[in-house]
């Protein structure tokens, strides 16, 4: 059985591995290092007997345009050993961030990911919201979830992320 709950800083060396193994280099690991005192954000792990298997971070990103500014998360990274993967726990890991995220009264989650794989969470093209990203990326894999029924209504601009990510 999968517990999913909140990072603790006990958690961290099991987390760092984790996301070390499942990305096969250390860059998503450090860039979780260094996240830690950013705040607000979401730090979740995916415990099976005892171990840290997976773990979902989710950090302020923003938003700017010509004449506004909003705030958003971005999801990043999210990770699981690769020995559990292709085992359902990415996607708990992702259900339960996102309803984290509504909990705590955030209403727009963008990710960078597999344009097959995050559709299934809500996630669609931010380009078709007029919201395109920082880095040039397909747009097929830039994505957006609003997660209060029109969040970014009348909201367009480009989505820039914390400068932390540098050097991913």
């Amino acid at each position: 059985m999968i517990v999913i709950r909140s990072e603790i800083p006990e958690d961290y060396a099991a987390v760092y591995q984790v996301n070390a193994l499942a990305f096969a280099r250390k860059n998503e690991a450090a860039l979780v290092n260094r996240l830690r005192a950013v705040h607000p954000h979401i730090s979740l792990v995916a415990i099976e007997d005892d171990q840290i298997v997976g773990h979902i971070f989710f950090s302020p990103v923003s938003i700017e345009s010509e004449d506004a500014k909003f705030m958003a998360l971005g999801l990043a990274p999210m990770a699981v050993l690769p020995e559990h993967q292709n085992q359902g726990i990415g996607s708990q890991l992702v259900r339960r961030g996102l309803k984290e995220c509504e909990e705590q009264n955030h209403n727009v989650v963008f990710v960078l990911g597999h344009p097959n794989y995050y559709p299934r969470f809500g996630f669609t093209p931010a380009k078709a919201k007029g919201i395109v990203c920082e880095y040039p990326v397909p747009d097929e894999i830039f994505m957006v979830v609003e997660l209060k029924p029109e969040a970014l209504s009348g909201r367009t601009g480009l989505v820039k992320y914390r400068p932390e990510f540098a050097g991913v």
